[in-house]
């Protein structure tokens, strides 16, 4: 289960958002607003209003399944309007989409090769334009290495932003390991629960770090600490 499986498990969505993105994709992309309740119209009026009152976001998440990533990305991504770009995802869509990139991607992957950096940080940009991602993004997943930052600074600069923050999720592996084999999923919904709290590091993930300590926007969290404790560092450290 992916952070945006949770997610949409795990939040309320407006019902306006979701009456809104029923209608749009069942009739071709044309929606008739009469049929949206006027409160819930209300309600997203406001929820904008909020957003447009927010400062631009553009995040990095670092850390294992387990260290809480999964639980903070729906909070921040709410708290500031951002849109979740998970790379898995976004591969995913691109493919079954057919887009130019999605059908490069799918041709390495039916190679049995894996998906070129350049192609990965051109989904980035393609998910980037939409409407959701305009106050801007929560990326997880990537990158994964130096080269792989430094080809996604590279498409940023080229757009005149950056990335304003990393969030490092560190939690000793003693901890993530009581957290993971924890774990027990409800099959009939997918949800993942644990016995006690409501995979190994990925290679190179320290590189990374290191690299964009050097641009002085790395946040180490302490993640082994309670989520609302993980939740008000991470509000401080992007305030």
């Amino acid at each position: 289960m992916t952070c945006r499986d949770s997610e949409a498990l795990a939040l309320p969505w407006s019902s306006a958002r979701r009456l809104v993105e029923e209608r749009r994709l069942g009739s071709g992309g044309q929606v008739d607003l009469e049929d949206v309740p006027s409160l819930d119209l209300m309600t997203e009026v406001l929820h904008r209003m909020k957003c447009a009152s927010k400062p631009d976001k553009r995040l990095i998440l670092i850390g294992p399944p387990g260290s809480g990533k999964c639980t903070q990305s729906p909070i921040i991504k709410d708290e500031y309007c951002l849109c979740h770009l998970a790379t898995d995802d976004m591969l995913r869509a691109a493919v079954a989409a057919k887009t130019p990139l999605g059908i490069k991607a799918k041709e390495a992957l039916v190679k049995g090769k894996l998906v070129s950096d350049d192609l990965v940080v051109g989904i980035i940009d393609e998910a980037m334009k939409k409407l959701s991602c305009q106050k801007g993004f929560i990326l997880d997943g990537f990158p994964r290495t130096v080269v792989q930052a430094e080809k996604l600074d590279e498409m940023l600069g080229k757009q005149g932003v950056k990335v304003d923050k990393v969030l490092n999720f560190a939690i000793a592996d003693a901890i993530l390991e009581e957290r993971i084999t924890g774990h027990w999923i409800n099959s009939p919904s997918g949800r993942i629960y644990h016995t006690k709290f409501a995979p190994s590091k990925v290679p190179g993930t320290d590189d990374v770090i290191d690299y964009y300590s050097k641009k002085g926007v790395v946040m180490h969290l302490h993640a082994e600490k309670p989520p609302t404790k993980v939740t008000d560092e991470i509000q401080k450290a992007l305030s």
